[in-house]
């Protein structure tokens, strides 16, 4: 099971990004990697194939390991571990500092 989803609040924890904040885009389980938005910009050279495309260096996000992130805690204000516990017959996750409910 992984520890991040989609729409979550992430804090980058190694490589050249180190330290920045960003919203997971996409969650990729079965590489190990994740996009997180407007994190690791990566430029691509596109050639225009119709007439509404555009030509040029196009600036997108690249892809980042799961292992270099962890998730935002808004209350600890910094990276934690998740746990999963059970309210109301229900799974909820929370961060394992504060036991605030991510």
């Amino acid at each position: 099971m992984l520890n991040i989803l989609k729409n979550e609040t992430v804090i980058v924890t190694k490589g050249k990004e180190k330290g920045k904040k960003g919203k997971v885009l996409k969650v990729f389980p079965e590489k190990g990697k994740i996009i997180i938005e407007g994190l690791n910009l990566i430029k691509k050279h596109t050639k225009k194939r119709r007439q509404q495309d555009q030509a040029g260096i196009i600036e997108k996000e690249g892809p980042i390991s799961i292992s270099n992130v962890s998730v935002y805690c808004s209350k600890c204000k910094k990276g934690v571990r998740v746990g999963i516990k059970r309210e109301n017959k229900k799974p909820v996750r929370f961060c394992k500092k504060c036991n605030q409910v991510i």
